[in-house]
Protein backbone atom coordinates (compact mmCIF):
# COMPACT_ATOMS: atom_id res chain seq x y z
CA UNK A 1 0.00 0.00 0.00
CA UNK A 2 1.21 3.54 -1.22
CA UNK A 3 0.50 6.45 1.53
CA UNK A 4 0.43 9.38 0.56
CA UNK A 5 0.34 12.39 2.95
CA UNK A 6 -0.24 16.04 2.07
CA UNK A 7 0.93 18.84 4.89
CA UNK A 8 -0.79 22.04 5.16
CA UNK A 9 -0.43 24.79 6.85
CA UNK A 10 -3.36 26.97 7.49
CA UNK A 11 -5.05 26.25 4.40
CA UNK A 12 -2.11 26.01 2.13
CA UNK A 13 -0.82 22.66 1.12
CA UNK A 14 2.75 23.01 1.65
CA UNK A 15 4.27 19.29 1.43
CA UNK A 16 2.97 16.10 -0.16
CA UNK A 17 4.84 12.59 0.90
CA UNK A 18 4.49 9.45 -0.96
CA UNK A 19 5.60 5.70 0.86
CA UNK A 20 6.05 2.74 -0.51
CA UNK A 21 3.94 0.54 -3.53
CA UNK A 22 0.65 -0.05 -4.38
CA UNK A 23 0.87 -3.34 -4.38
CA UNK A 24 -1.92 -3.57 -7.07
CA UNK A 25 0.12 -5.77 -9.84
CA UNK A 26 3.58 -7.03 -10.04
CA UNK A 27 6.17 -4.33 -10.07
CA UNK A 28 6.25 -2.73 -13.98
CA UNK A 29 3.30 -3.45 -14.39
CA UNK A 30 1.21 -1.99 -11.54
CA UNK A 31 -1.04 0.73 -13.55
CA UNK A 32 -2.10 2.37 -9.59
CA UNK A 33 1.85 2.93 -8.66
CA UNK A 34 2.32 4.33 -12.33
CA UNK A 35 -0.96 6.51 -12.17
CA UNK A 36 0.38 7.83 -8.89
CA UNK A 37 4.02 8.45 -9.10
CA UNK A 38 3.26 9.94 -12.16
CA UNK A 39 0.87 12.63 -11.42
CA UNK A 40 3.00 13.34 -8.13
CA UNK A 41 6.17 13.13 -10.02
CA UNK A 42 4.16 15.69 -12.64
CA UNK A 43 3.44 18.18 -9.70
CA UNK A 44 6.51 18.12 -8.60
CA UNK A 45 8.82 19.43 -11.91
CA UNK A 46 5.57 21.74 -12.18
CA UNK A 47 6.51 23.28 -8.50
CA UNK A 48 10.13 23.57 -10.11
CA UNK A 49 10.18 24.32 -13.57
CA UNK A 50 7.05 25.88 -14.51
CA UNK A 51 6.15 28.03 -10.73
CA UNK A 52 10.28 28.53 -10.29
CA UNK A 53 10.03 27.23 -6.97
CA UNK A 54 13.27 26.04 -5.19
CA UNK A 55 11.50 22.57 -3.80
CA UNK A 56 13.60 20.38 -1.64
CA UNK A 57 12.74 17.12 -2.12
CA UNK A 58 13.76 13.45 -1.83
CA UNK A 59 13.27 10.21 -3.84
CA UNK A 60 14.21 7.01 -2.66
CA UNK A 61 13.19 5.20 -5.95
CA UNK A 62 13.51 1.56 -4.59
CA UNK A 63 11.13 2.04 -1.62
CA UNK A 64 8.62 3.98 -3.93
CA UNK A 65 9.52 7.48 -1.37
CA UNK A 66 9.42 10.76 -2.65
CA UNK A 67 8.86 14.05 -0.53
CA UNK A 68 8.62 17.44 -1.76
CA UNK A 69 8.72 20.36 0.80
CA UNK A 70 8.09 24.17 -0.31
CA UNK A 71 10.02 26.80 0.92
CA UNK A 72 8.90 28.95 3.41
CA UNK A 73 9.91 32.22 0.86
CA UNK A 74 8.02 32.38 -1.93
CA UNK A 75 6.92 35.20 -4.18
CA UNK A 76 3.13 35.88 -4.23
CA UNK A 77 3.06 34.52 -7.77
CA UNK A 78 4.94 31.43 -6.74
CA UNK A 79 2.23 30.83 -3.89
CA UNK A 80 -0.20 31.31 -6.34
CA UNK A 81 1.11 29.01 -8.39
CA UNK A 82 2.07 26.24 -6.20
CA UNK A 83 -1.74 26.56 -4.46
CA UNK A 84 -3.00 25.80 -7.82
CA UNK A 85 -0.39 22.59 -8.97
CA UNK A 86 -0.92 20.68 -5.30
CA UNK A 87 -4.47 21.33 -5.20
CA UNK A 88 -4.96 20.10 -8.51
CA UNK A 89 -3.12 17.37 -7.10
CA UNK A 90 -4.88 16.42 -3.89
CA UNK A 91 -7.71 16.25 -7.08
CA UNK A 92 -5.82 13.49 -8.81
CA UNK A 93 -4.84 11.56 -5.75
CA UNK A 94 -8.25 11.83 -4.37
CA UNK A 95 -9.43 10.38 -7.24
CA UNK A 96 -7.44 7.56 -7.35
CA UNK A 97 -7.80 7.23 -3.73
CA UNK A 98 -11.65 6.78 -4.48
CA UNK A 99 -11.26 4.24 -6.73
CA UNK A 100 -8.47 1.97 -5.44
CA UNK A 101 -9.05 2.65 -1.61
CA UNK A 102 -7.48 -0.92 -0.79
CA UNK A 103 -3.56 0.04 -2.11
CA UNK A 104 -3.34 3.77 -1.31
CA UNK A 105 -3.94 5.24 1.71
CA UNK A 106 -4.55 9.26 1.59
CA UNK A 107 -3.85 11.72 4.36
CA UNK A 108 -4.15 15.15 4.28
CA UNK A 109 -2.69 17.48 7.90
Amino acid sequence: MTTVKFGKSGNRIVSVECDGHTGYGVEGEDIVCAALSSIVQTAVLGLMRVAGINVEYTVRQEEGYLKAVLPKNLSERQTHDADVILSTLLLGVSDLYEGFSDFINLEVK
